[in-house]
């Protein structure tokens, strides 16, 4: 049998399958999606089978074995191994990036070179000098062992053991192994039934006090009981315990352990509530379509507070009652506790957990509950969409909308797109949740020209749940209040509801969507402003530490006292971030407890849990962040919401400013008044005409939708043309403009064929939805043009029609790294991108 392996090595020449010979030793083993150690020139590499066939066309002789089978269960199901190869042609990426992306970090191969003993070990010509004989048989006992335990071991005889690897008697050789390990703790194992223990106690001497106590103590506990549980019930030393286990009475061994993230949490079970006249209305279609196994895609928008979660929750327990499986995707900063916790109520053990707040060993052991089919439920972020379930029945995307299901390192894919591939594999359910979707995703559920059925259903909540009313929003001119000698960063309608807030024991929630404590540092003499040394943005200023960061690479330097330009005194931070915020409400509300929710607070494990815990106990006045205090938040006692800058995101040059801008309100203004009391918002603006923040204040999507998609429409954006951006990087800007224009006259000479092709396929056509059109934009220098010390320029492929443009632009690519490799220029190409900066 031979295997079509995948090899770790994501270069242009190997990104196809080799062919291998499978050993009848491992052909029990070997099947798709097992990662297997295959020989690969020199180096033993891991590799991915991706395929199995009983005969080649390879010559026989050429043909190498699998050395190794890495798992006894494949990692990947075939049908993850088909994703994979749609996401590569799809994304434009390496088959191996694509497959490596479904893996948890604990299972990227990790390299490391050996010494074994070699062949010509044989030869006994050597076995009688004791120094050669002593480094052969350390090396045989060990069966592989490191050149530096080797070396450390026999220190002296660093000559000796060069001369045993020349000849051949020792050999260095390259293992693949994963990057974490199974966590193993010592266990404590009493004979069945605690049998013999009391004859046991009845041999221990008088003074063996401690002994006694861990004897009775398994009398009354006549089961396994960890090492380190033990010694804390009884207070007793591991030695006390080592000690019985060396007499015979007990069995002390390791035992394999998952690390649980919410080990010691109780979560308090909940029953299905009665769902609404709306709420059954959406539920209806979704329970049909897995009940009949149709794929399906709905798009369900409902407003903030209308109850999508209890219809998701009722939607998983469908599927779960026809024993399918159901994966939940939340975006990374909506995954909270309080979500885990509605999920993990409602079914219990059958959940497992993914997301970047866990550690690598967490990680893995979720991903394995998977595996081995402990769990039937997977809630996550973006990587769950990978999780190796084989029964899919559902997929739910809740906010769909976010931009951050978009991965921004490749492969660079969309969540939702991926999502409604695999559903499509396994004749699944996708549910697509909002109360603000994407236009690409409203799109989708307008009737097409030709009257056929749209790709995407549309399911509509219109009211909260028990009628609770939308709160009023009222739109704050930050320039009328400048003009009145009001220079503070609150308004004073903002600024007298919360110190109502205040007064009556309810809580308030701040959004600003910027970090650090000023924007920029300028010298008011001279105009200097201080910059990153290596990329083309203005330094934060962060208060906290006294230093002066980029957000871009990392860069970080030391307040400045003084201009470094003109050794002026009159340095000055400029703009508003989260950390001035928190400040000034310290200083005009005496006594506030404030929660400063960021990037720069919520770094620690634990610690966005920590700070929510504190809030919803009441523990704080005032939450206050950035857009991670926008979505999923549910608490009682909220009744104001104020918005410190709405102009933040709308002033980013981006086609989708407004539509991110509409979102943002949106979301946000949803965390008033969920509950029994009645909640408002404050919206400050320095454009509070812009059609955003006027529908956001209307809570209108529909109009919002309709004036934005009107406006795409004329422009030729998504969701009415698709984008393809393509950015090129090199430390030499000459040679950058150079190559980047050779680029598009290449991209433009390859796509000619395909667009006369499409205009005499479609000569008497009349709708332009059969057309293929396809247009360059650029080069042009990057919105931000240089990023760690690397000059940035890029070009936008506009398309509309038959997805032909990745063909176009992919066979660009091939050409041009064939002519750019010697240059070291960097190209990085993103299918629908969300940002272009």
């Amino acid at each position: 049998m031979y295997a079509k392996v995948i090899v770790d090595v994501p270069a242009k020449q190997t990104n196809r399958a080799f062919d291998y010979e499978v050993p009848s030793s491992l052909s029990k083993w070997v099947e798709v999606g097992s990662r297997v150690g295959v020989p690969f020139g020199p180096r033993v590499l891991q590799g991915f089978v991706v395929e199995l066939q009983e005969k080649t066309e390879v010559d026989a002789k050429r043909i190498k074995p699998i050395q190794n089978v890495l798992d006894l269960v494949p990692p990947l199901t075939s049908e993850l191994v088909s994703l994979g190869r749609w996401i590569s042609r799809m994304y434009m990426c390496h088959e191996v990036t694509a497959l490596q992306a479904m893996l948890p970090a604990a299972l990227k191969a990790k390299y490391e070179r050996v010494i074994i003993v070699g062949d010509e070990s044989e030869d006994q010509s050597f076995l009688d000098m004791p120094d050669i004989e002593a480094i052969i048989s350390f090396v045989k006992s060990k069966e592989s062992v490191s050149m530096d335990v080797l070396l450390e071991r026999f220190s002296k005889e660093g000559a000796l053991i060069k001369e045993l690897l020349s000849s051949g008697r020792l050999t260095e050789v390259q293992l693949v192994k994963d990057r974490m390990n199974t966590k193993k703790a010592l266990t404590v194992f009493p004979p069945a039934g605690g049998h013999g223990l009391e004859e046991a106690l009845a041999e221990l001497p008088a003074r063996a006090n401690k002994q006694k106590d861990v004897l009775r103590y398994l009398i009354e506990h006549p089961q396994s009981i960890r090492l380190t549980e033990l010694m804390e019930a009884v207070e007793v030393g591991a030695s006390t315990v080592k000690s019985l286990a060396d007499r015979g009475w007990i069995e002390l061994r390791e035992v394999e352990v998952m690390r649980d993230p919410y080990m010691g949490r109780a979560f308090a079970r909940t029953k299905p509530l009665t769902l609404t006249e709306e709420q059954s209305g959406v539920f209806a279609p979704i329970r049909d379509a897995v009940a009949e196994d149709r794929h399906e895609v709905f798009l369900l928008h409902g407003v903030t507070g209308s109850g999508k979660t209890e219809v998701y929750l009722q939607s998983i327990q469908q599927c779960l009652d026809m024993d399918k499986e159901a994966i939940v995707l939340v975006p990374e900063i909506s995954l909270t506790p309080q979500m885990v916790e509605r999920f993990k109520g409602r079914f219990g053990d059958l959940v497992a957990v993914l997301h970047s707040r866990l550690s690598n060993g967490e990680r893995y052991d979720e991903w394995r509950k998977i595996t081995r089919k402990q769990v039937k439920v997977v809630i996550g972020a973006r990587s769950a969409i990978f999780a190796p379930f084989t029964n899919i029945g559902l997929i739910i995307i809740d906010e769909e909308h976010e931009s951050s299901y978009k991965q921004e390192e490749s492969p660079k894919y969309h969540t939702r797109d991926v999502a409604v591939q695999r559903a499509k594999q396994q004749d699944a359910v996708v549910v697509l949740g909002s109360a603000t979707p994407s236009l690409e995703s409203m799109e989708k559920t307008r009737r097409r020209r030709d009257r056929s059925k749209p790709p995407f259903t549309l399911l509509t909540m219109k009211e909260r749940v028990a009628s609770r009313p939308m709160p009023p929003v009222t739109i704050v001119d930050m320039r009328e209040e400048l003009k009145t000698g009001n220079r503070s960063m609150f308004s004073r309608s903002l600024y007298k509801a919360i110190e109502e807030r205040l007064h009556k024991k309810e809580q308030t929630v701040l959004l600003l969507n910027r970090r650090g404590y000023a924007t920029f540092v300028m010298c008011r003499t001279c105009g200097f402003v201080s910059q990153c040394p290596h990329c083309d943005i203005s330094l934060t200023y962060h208060q906290s530490s006294h230093a002066l960061r980029c957000h871009y690479c990392g860069y970080a330097e030391r307040e400045v006292k003084e201009c470094p330009s003109c050794q002026s005194e009159h340095i000055r931070h400029f703009g508003t971030g989260t950390q001035r915020v928190e400040e000034e409400l310290s200083k005009i509300f005496p006594g506030i407890r404030v929660i400063r929710m960021d990037v720069d607070t919520t770094t620690e494990k634990g610690s966005h849990e920590k700070w929510l815990t504190m809030f919803r106990e009441k523990q704080a006045d005032v939450l206050l962040g950035t857009q991670m205090v926008a979505k999923g938040l549910d608490f009682p006692d909220v009744t104001l919401v104020g918005v410190i800058a709405a102009d933040t995101v709308l002033n980013i040059p981006d086609f989708r400013s407004a539509e991110r801008t509409f979102q943002l309100l949106t979301q946000v203004a949803g965390r008033a008044g969920r509950h029994e009391k009645q909640g408002e918002v404050f919206v400050q603006t320095y454009t509070p005409d812009h059609y955003s923040v006027q529908y956001a204040s209307h809570h209108d999507y529909v109009a919002f939708a309709n004036h934005e998609m009107d406006i795409r429409a004329n422009l030729g954006y998504p969701p009415y043309q698709k984008l393809i951006l393509i950015t090129f990087s090199h430390e030499q800007v000459p040679l950058l403009v150079r190559m980047a224009e050779a680029f598009v006259t290449r991209l433009k000479e390859i796509a000619l064929p395909y667009t006369r092709q499409q205009v005499d396929l479609f000569a008497e056509a009349v709708s332009m939805d059969s057309s293929f059109h396809f247009d360059v934009l650029g080069p042009v220098a990057s919105p931000i043009s240089r990023i760690k010390d690397r000059y940035r320029f890029q070009c936008v492929v506009k398309y509309r029609g038959e997805d032909r443009a990745a063909e176009i632009v992919g066979k660009t690519v091939a050409w041009f790294e064939e002519r750019s490799a010697k240059e070291k220029l960097l190209i990085s190409v993103d299918v629908d991108p969300q940002y272009l900066m």
